[in-house]
């Protein structure tokens, strides 16, 4: 996954957290989720419009 080891990631998770404070992280994953959603949609729109 990129190049991450364990420790790497650990270490990721916790500049996160203390950056947007737990209270805010559900929200941020959510937005996460939608805008991946999102963009899977656009993909597939995007193909389909091309062998029309």
């Amino acid at each position: 996954m990129l190049g991450l080891g364990p420790t790497e990631i650990i270490i990721v998770l916790f500049l996160v957290l203390l950056l947007f404070g737990s209270k805010k992280l559900p929200d941020l994953g959510g937005a996460l989720g939608k805008s991946l959603k999102n963009f899977k949609e656009g993909m597939k729109k995007e193909d389909k419009d091309k062998f029309k």
